[in-house]
């Protein structure tokens, strides 16, 4: 071969080598899913028992709607049923017992985040009744005026 070609080559195999070599004392030898058949998975089996341990924060709406029925029935049947709970109320990671009462998260943002205008009338997101957050009652909470958990039906 030509050194025009063999030399590039040589730089190539040597970082395969390299990271190879690299990846001997890097992976842990416990990465993996052995036992399934297949090499390789995202986790080590040596920490599974660690992930079992952690406490898992978000619930989901099926927690939430035994306790607080009233407002899942507000809220089932609109636009905002598709939107966890917990998006507005925070982590139900120990409610009900601690803490009591979970902080509702009343900021602005929240809303806008789909409710800003956006011109795309071919889109479900051009679907979403739009304000422009710069004139329509700028500075003040949207709950002050709306309420979440009875929003009208779309169009």
């Amino acid at each position: 071969m030509k050194n025009h070609v063999f030399r590039p080559l040589l730089v190539v195999i040597g970082l395969v080598a390299i990271v190879l070599i690299a990846r001997l004392f890097i992976v842990p030898k416990d990465f993996g899913v052995w036992e399934r058949g297949y090499m390789y998975g995202w986790h080590r089996k040596g920490n599974e028992d660690e992930w079992k341990a952690v406490k898992v924060k978000f619930q989901g709406r099926e927690y939430c709607k035994d306790c607080h029925s009233q407002q899942y029935s507000q809220i089932s049947g609109t636009p905002h049923f598709r939107i966890q709970c917990e998006n507005c109320h925070g982590p139900a990671i120990d409610h009900p017992s601690d803490p009591p009462k979970l902080n509702i998260d009343r900021r602005r943002d929240l809303c806008i985040r789909c409710h800003s205008y956006l011109p795309y009338p071919t889109t479900v997101r051009g679907k979403i009744k739009g304000i422009n957050p710069d004139e329509h009652n700028p500075g003040i909470e949207c709950v002050m005026c709306h309420n979440p958990h009875k929003a009208s039906k779309p169009i």
